[in-house]
């Protein structure tokens, strides 16, 4: 087992690993014992009673959270002709309108944090599966990341202002942001509100007993904060 250092075991003995804790106190004690010198980021762990072997208990969706990530999120569109300027006017930080764009990809640039694409352009943005694929960039139509030229202003809006993928990964959890330990608690409560909310209303209808079975709240650096599964489902 990794051994923890002074802070850690400090600020761990703040937290009951055997109590569940309603939202809004959880979120309290992660603010409290975040040690990192930094603004750490608040994430929402989440295991599943799903199986992800199972074609339909997939479980992806995306979010728009009220207050943001708080941090700038980097666009890249892949897109030509009037789509090409939608996105430059957009605020899109790069614009891949060629083929020496997909070369500089292939060549391992991955300095953005979402990838949009307009359908004409996804034969060549699906060339580079290898390098986008592994690090969640691929533009996908259900993650909403694929859109037509006309659609690219609102597309480049949501995510810049904290829209979120959430996905089922290979072990039946989910990791989400929500948000920087610098956020105000309410803050922090109305997005990991949206967030439960969504992946509410994205639970598969083939998923069978339990659905969630375990939520729980960390900072970047800071023990995890067990949730009260039922409460957490019911926020609004």
């Amino acid at each position: 087992m990794a051994k923890h250092g002074k802070k850690y075991l400090e600020v761990k003995t703040k937290v009951d690993p055997d109590t569940l804790y309603d939202p809004k106190t959880a979120l309290e004690l992660v603010k409290e014992t975040s040690y990192s010198k930094f603004d750490g980021t608040v994430e929402v762990h989440i295991r599943t009673g799903l199986d992800p072997r199972q074609a339909d208990q997939q479980l992806r969706d995306v979010v728009v959270l009220p207050n943001g990530l708080g941090k700038t999120v980097r666009i890249l569109v892949f897109a030509q002709g009037d789509g090409a300027a939608a996105a430059k006017e957009a605020g899109a930080d790069f614009v891949a309108d060629d083929d020496e764009w997909i070369k500089k990809i292939e060549g391992g640039f991955t300095d953005f944090d979402v990838a949009i694409s307009t359908p004409d352009m996804m034969a060549k943005a699906g060339r580079l599966g290898k390098v986008l694929g592994p690090r969640g960039l691929m533009p996908n139509p259900k993650a909403g990341t694929v859109v037509p030229a006309e659609d690219l202003p609102r597309a480049i809006n949501e995510a810049k202002a904290g829209r979120v993928e959430f996905r089922l990964d290979k072990t039946a959890n989910i990791h989400v942001p929500i948000g920087k330990v610098s956020f105000e608690l309410d803050q922090l409560y109305q997005n990991l509100s949206s967030l439960m909310n969504a992946i509410r209303r994205a639970k598969p209808a083939a998923a069978k007993g339990t659905f969630i079975k375990k939520v729980t709240l960390t900072a970047t650096m800071g023990p995890g904060v067990k949730v009260d599964t039922n409460q957490a489902l019911a926020m609004e």
